[in-house]
């Protein structure tokens, strides 16, 4: 089974450096396509997180439109979005990112509105996805995948310990202190202490903030290690007992021992989404809502389910591949209800630099 990994996301930095009128103004504005534009005389360079799509996509699109696809990976959201604020055609038709850059990407008007009429399989994206606070309604994104954040955890060595709350992270009994991670990509190494001390995901209260730096820099001494890609692994080895985790990525490690368990805090958590969006700069348009369609065909989308882990808000790729996996993998069974009562990402615009650097203050030796 192959597993990837779940991309890095942090602050929209690289935004703050271009004005909005450097872009063409605010808003996403739709051209108007040709709904039978031959697309054997399009081609298409998408962007996209490597591992995070079947290998022979770009071949199999190919092969039914006619259309030539080119692939390109990037290994951060921060990386992509260099290359699509740069100013002028970055030659990117689609991008994949995560929900609050594509809604910092719309608000400097770089994205095309949608036409569903031309994503006939947008009708499979589930309701609960149509209102995901970065783009209320998918104007001008399509949902990839989606999920939570929360403590994974070795039962077996937490017995009659299982966390329950953030609290139980951040301030371990003292048999944990130095088997514990957190996430160390700003917006999540933020939220434990915001969760636990009643602040939104998204505050930009400076107040809070500072509460949120001092909980931060108490719970560090307590800590293994901030680690974003191995610490599903350290809970196989048993090296740390609890960590911060992404709920796909807990499922990496619940293949090798399932020992290890996935909860939300009752305090809550985040609601995040990757997204897929096309470029107002793309001269290839109406490839590029085929290639969305294409993804929202349940036996493409349910890839995403069966070899990475994560859920995705097609309803019919959804059913093709639950509730087999529930058994082993409790956390796929989230229901999209559970998941609109966490909070959703949002761009935060010139204040990720406050998130910059309490991250830095924090996580700097």
């Amino acid at each position: 089974m192959r597993m990837a990994r779940k991309a890095i996301i942090g602050s929209v930095t690289a935004l703050l450096l271009i004005g909005l009128s450097a872009c063409g103004g605010s808003g996403s504005g739709s051209s108007a396509l040709d709904p039978n534009a031959d697309l054997s005389k399009q081609k298409l360079t998408v962007s996209i997180w490597a591992a995070y799509y079947p290998e022979d996509i770009a071949a199999k699109f190919e092969e039914k439109f006619g259309t030539k696809v080119t692939i390109t990976n990037h290994a951060t959201n921060e990386e992509v979005m260099a290359k699509l604020t740069a100013g002028g055609d970055s030659g990117i038709d689609v991008a994949f990112v995560s929900g609050q850059f594509a809604q910092a990407l719309a608000a400097q008007g770089l994205l095309e509105n949608l036409d569903k009429s031309l994503i006939p399989n947008s009708s499979n994206l589930i309701k609960e996805a149509e209102q995901l606070s970065y783009d209320p309604g998918a104007k001008y994104s399509l949902p990839y995948a989606w999920g939570t954040t929360g403590i994974c955890y070795r039962s077996d060595l937490m017995k009659g310990d299982e966390p329950t709350s953030w609290n139980d992270l951040l301030t371990p009994k003292p048999k944990y202190k130095g088997k514990v991670t957190m996430l160390a990509t700003e917006r999540w190494l933020m939220l434990p202490a915001q969760k636990a001390l009643g602040y939104s995901a998204n505050t930009q209260d400076e107040a809070e903030m500072g509460k949120v730096k001092d909980l931060l820099i108490k719970a560090k001494s307590n800590l293994l290690a901030y680690d974003d890609t191995t610490f599903y692994e350290r809970l196989v080895s048993g090296e740390a007992v609890m960590v911060e985790a992404w709920d796909g990525w807990c499922n990496y490690g619940i293949a090798k021992n399932k020992n290890i368990k996935f909860i939300v805090p009752s305090e809550g958590s985040d609601l995040w989404a990757d997204t897929m969006v096309v470029l107002k700069t793309s001269k290839n348009k109406e490839a590029a809502h085929a290639f969305l369609n294409y993804i929202y065909e349940p036996d493409i989308h349910s890839w995403v389910v069966d070899n990475i882990l994560y859920k995705v808000p097609n309803s019919a790729a959804m059913a093709k591949s639950l509730p087999a996996l529930v058994g082993d993998f409790p956390n796929m069974g989230i229901s999209p209800a559970e998941l609109l009562k966490q909070e959703g990402l949002v761009d935060l615009g010139k204040a990720s630099s406050l998130y910059t650097r309490i991250a830095t203050e924090v996580t700097a030796k």
